[in-house]
């Protein structure tokens, strides 16, 4: 054989072996059934965020309260269903043309970027995976979603997410949120809350949603926006109208 050949013959080999390797650690998918029954007792982001803080020699204080379905806020529900998977009630656990968008975003920033995953992908990696952006995570995020999809049903699938999706430094699900940021209850979240916790999921750590500075403010009112023209929101009061309830409660109670 040729050094040519003998060349050609080991990246070959080479190539089918890390195809092979690659097969067979995405076909390794978790057994999702018992999630239909009870809680996760951790998530791979929790304990990711728990190894980060003891490699800083800092403690790690969890704040997770789960809460079930019901008792989260529907305001809550509807503001993530839009900022994070529009499309949630209709797909399968995967939008194909978001993907192929942010696909079409990486290749012209030549780099792996955030954005596809839908709410069943986002609780795959929070549950299962991690934040490393490569093929092989994506694909096997894909896998996991569509079996959560098929095991558990859309409403379970939501539930879970709300319950442990990451909402800040050691804040993990909308029950730990809703008293972290607003000093209640997940289930007595209003309309404007809600769409403050639903605009900073793509960056929690870094975004406040009690702060409402201008990245919270701009997003909530996106959010908001979206949901009040789908008739899924409270209406903004009329200028006009408060001016001349204002005058009317004022005439009243004049003497």
């Amino acid at each position: 054989m040729t050094r040519a050949r003998t060349v050609a013959a080991v990246s070959l080999a080479g190539a089918l072996g890390a195809a092979l390797g690659a097969a067979g650690w995405t076909l390794r998918l978790p057994d999702v059934k018992a999630l239909a029954r009870r809680a996760p007792r951790t998530t791979a982001y929790i304990e990711l965020r728990r190894r980060e803080a003891a490699a800083r020699g800092r403690p790690f204080r969890l704040r997770w309260v789960w809460t079930p379905y019901e008792r989260i806020s529907p305001f809550l529900r509807q503001a993530v269903v839009t900022a994070e998977d529009d499309g949630f009630w209709r797909h399968d656990g995967i939008d194909w043309e978001a993907l192929r968008q942010a696909w079409r975003r990486d290749l012209k920033a030549g780099r792996p970027a955030a954005g596809g995953s839908t709410i069943a992908m986002q609780l795959a990696r929070n549950l299962y995976l991690s934040p490393a952006k490569n093929p092989f995570r994506k694909l096997k995020e894909m896998l996991i979603a569509r079996r959560l999809e098929k095991t558990l049903g859309r409403t379970r699938v939501l539930e879970l997410y709300l319950n442990v999706v990451e909402w800040g430094p050691g804040i993990f699900g909308c029950e730990a949120a809703a008293r972290a940021y607003f000093g209640k209850s997940c289930a007595d979240l209003d309309a404007d809350e809600s769409a403050a916790l639903a605009a900073v999921l793509p960056n929690p750590r870094r975004w406040n949603p009690a702060s409402r500075g201008p990245y919270v403010k701009r997003n909530s009112a996106r959010i908001a926006g979206r949901l009040r023209a789908a008739g899924l929101w409270p209406q903004e009061p009329d200028p006009a109208m408060a001016v001349s309830s204002a005058a009317a409660a004022s005439e009243a109670g004049a003497p």
